[in-house]
């Protein structure tokens, strides 16, 4: 089951995309079961997390293609959730960055609060899973060494089209990331270092995971550079395509001497 995150006449609730281009509300008030119009609601970012956690170095691949050993446990850091956007959103290279880079990842979204989590008991606390981008400003992350920078940028974490509820192995995706069409990743879930859930598990025992907070399982090999213009697509097999496009900041300008 695919799942949206939509506001309509000023409530917000998730909902399901049905035939006659309607949105139905997962939860339904009074006994009731209304749709809306697609017309008449707004697709926001699937979720608004306390946290997102990120798994680095988590392909064997990746780790071979940067000649690099496979950590002994997972490696984990933070993107702010002032970093999220959604299908659609605009990644903005920050002024003070010349090198952002993207990374096509399957997501996990959480739905049920949990802390010191067993892996078998992992997927309980799973709502569903998502297409995930995590930007890096690469020049910075060379420079400062520490993560926050580098991957914390507003607009550094699209997420998205949609929550699929329904995956039924997660350890077996293919992945896929285009920029403006051309195929510049592709792997599959299976060659994760570690698997989804004993991501859920390990990070459970560092923090206690609540509903709506995001992990990024890792990229796999084919990492590259973004360009003002370009057009991003992550593409998860059985989920979606979250696609965004690249602009420059704008906002900051230089005073005219």
């Amino acid at each position: 089951m695919k799942v949206f995150r939509i506001k309509h006449n000023g409530a917000i609730f998730y909902a399901t995309f049905e035939e006659g281009d309607v949105f139905k509300p997962l939860l339904s008030k009074n006994g009731t079961q209304n749709a809306f119009p697609i017309s008449e609601c707004t697709i926001l970012p699937i979720a608004v997390p306390s946290k997102i956690i990120c798994a680095g170095l988590n392909y064997k691949e990746h780790a071979r293609e940067l000649n690099m050993d496979l950590p002994e446990e997972p490696l984990i850091f933070l993107k702010p959730p002032s970093s999220v956007i959604g299908n659609g959103g605009k990644i903005i290279i920050p002024a003070m960055s010349e090198q952002i880079d993207y990374e096509g990842e399957l997501a996990i979204v959480i739905g049920q609060a949990g802390k010191n989590i067993l892996p078998e008991n992992a997927a309980k606390h799973v709502f569903g899973y998502t297409c995930a981008n995590d930007v890096t400003a690469r020049d910075l992350q060379k420079k400062d060494k520490l993560f926050a920078r580098a991957k914390g940028f507003d607009t550094f974490a699209p997420i998205g089209p949609c929550i699929e509820t329904a995956v039924a192995d997660p350890n077996s995706l293919t992945l896929r990331t285009s920029v403006n069409g051309k195929v510049r990743q592709e792997g599959n879930t299976s060659d994760m270092i570690y698997k989804p859930s004993e991501l859920i598990s390990f990070i459970s025992h560092v923090m206690t995971l609540t509903p709506g907070d995001v992990i990024l399982t890792g990229t796999p090999p084919g990492i590259g550079t973004l360009s003002a213009g370009d057009s991003v697509e992550v593409e998860i097999e059985g989920i979606g395509i979250l696609t965004n496009t690249v602009v420059k900041d704008e906002s900051i300008r230089t005073p005219v001497q």
